[in-house]
Formats: C-alpha cells, sequence, structure tokens
C-alpha cells in the first residue's frame, strides 16, 4: 500500500489548538494526486509544513506548482521506531532530576531548536509543551539543560542538551524515560532524524530503534511558513 503522512501546520489560533494535523493514506499514486489537487483536505491557500513519503514528493511538488505555491524542502529524516519497549537497555539516571518541560521552558526550547526562533514556532512548541508529553533534565537551579518533546503526530523530538551538559548520558535517559512513557499512554514509540546527523542516529539505534532502510520521510513548508 503507498502511503503518505502529512502534518498540515495552519496558522488558526483556538484556544492552543494551533495547527491542524491531517494524515492521507491512498492505495496508488493517482488516488494519492486526485486526493491533494481536488479535495479541501489540504488547503493551499494556507502556510503547510508536510512530511512527506519522499517516494511521493515529486506529486507534492507538481501540485503545488499548479497552484503557484512556492515550497522549500527542509529536511530528509530516517524514521526510527522502538517495537519493544522492554528491550531498552538498562540506563542509570541516579543523581539526575528529571522532570517534564512547563511553560516557562518555551523560549528556550524556540531558542535552541534549528527550524525555531519565530513567532510561529513558539506557538507550535506551546501547544506540544501543554498538550503533549516531555521530559527534561534540570539542574541544581531547577533549569532544562536537557530536554526531548512529542510532536502532534506522537513522534519524539526536539531532542537537545545545552554545550556546556553534553557527554553526561542526559540523551539517553531522556529518550529511554520518554519512550517507557509515551508507551504506557499507549502512544506509538518513534522519531524522526535527519540523514546528516550520525550523532542522534546512532544514539537511537543504540537504544533498540530500527528502520525500513528502504522509507524516507522528507519535509517541506509551502506558502512560506
Amino acid at each position: 500500500m503507498a502511503r503518505v503522512q502529512c502534518h498540515c501546520l495552519q496558522t488558526r489560533i483556538r484556544r492552543g489548538d494551533l495547527f491542524k494535523d491531517v494524515l492521507i493514506f491512498a492505495n496508488n499514486e493517482a488516488l494519492l494526486e486526485e486526493t491533494i489537487r481536488k479535495s479541501s483536505v489540504i488547503d493551499w491557500t494556507r502556510p503547510l509544513c508536510l512530511g512527506i513519503n519522499l517516494q511521493h514528493m515529486e506529486v507534492f511538488k507538481a501540485v503545488a506548482s499548479e497552484k503557484n505555491v512556492p515550497s522549500n524542502k527542509l529536511a530528509v529524516c530516517h524514521m526510527m521506531i522502538l517495537e519493544d519497549v522492554s528491550k531498552l537497555p538498562s540506563i542509570d539516571s541516579s543523581g539526575i532530576s528529571l522532570s517534564s518541560l512547563d511553560e516557562s521552558h518555551i523560549g528556550l526550547v524556540n531558542q535552541t531548536w534549528k527550524f525555531g526562533k519565530d513567532e510561529m514556532a513558539l506557538r507550535m512548541i506551546r501547544n506540544m509543551t501543554v498538550h503533549f508529553p516531555s521530559c527534561c533534565v534540570l539542574d541544581a537551579e531547577r533549569k532544562p539543560v536537557s530536554w526531548i518533546l512529542t510532536y502532534a503526530s506522537c513522534a519524539m523530538g526536539m531532542l537537545y542538551t545545552l554545550p556546556e551538559h553534553r557527554g553526561k548520558g542526559y540523551a539517553k535517559v531522556l529518550v529511554s524515560t520518554l519512550a517507557k512513557r509515551l508507551h504506557a499512554q499507549e502512544y506509538p514509540v518513534y522519531c524522526f532524524v535527519e540523514e546528516e546527523n550520525v550523532v542522534s542516529h546512532r544514539l537511537f539505534k543504540n537504544l533498540g530503534f530500527t528502520e525500513d532502510p528502504s522509507y524516507r520521510e522528507t519535509w517541506f513548508t509551502f506558502n512560506d511558513m
């Protein structure tokens, strides 16, 4: 079955429900093309961020071109899945103060996120922080020094450690902790890792995450988000 996963992030704001998230599954490319061209599922007049199976990228670019909608490729990613949470390696978290992110931490996450630093990203991070699981390591002053969040698509992401706190094993602790929390709440446990991010790919692989080497997810923005 041909599959495409689309996350359409739109600017409509409604009590913190900032984005319209859409998943599209098609059993053939012709049906997919008809759906995105003719239906109201995707509003091409609004800013969009789409996660697309790489093999369907040209279909979306062609439709966008027909509609005179500008596009920009952000990243190509591995999709990594943890099939069995019980197989996570034992990780010593003693002496590490773990917590969840709260709204006071949103600015810090936005400043350090590769695709952040603007108002749209700030709103997106706020939505993730308020409505979805997160995990962070706190220093002695109760400030986060390392963190990971959950996207609206349920994927783990935005894993980051402040440079001065790297090399302490915080990322392993955070990924393991959030994976167990997501599994306990019956979320799928998976993430997207950019192709060039060898360090993160190795981290997730060592923690038991696997991938289909033939599958790649590519992320595009349309209408200049």
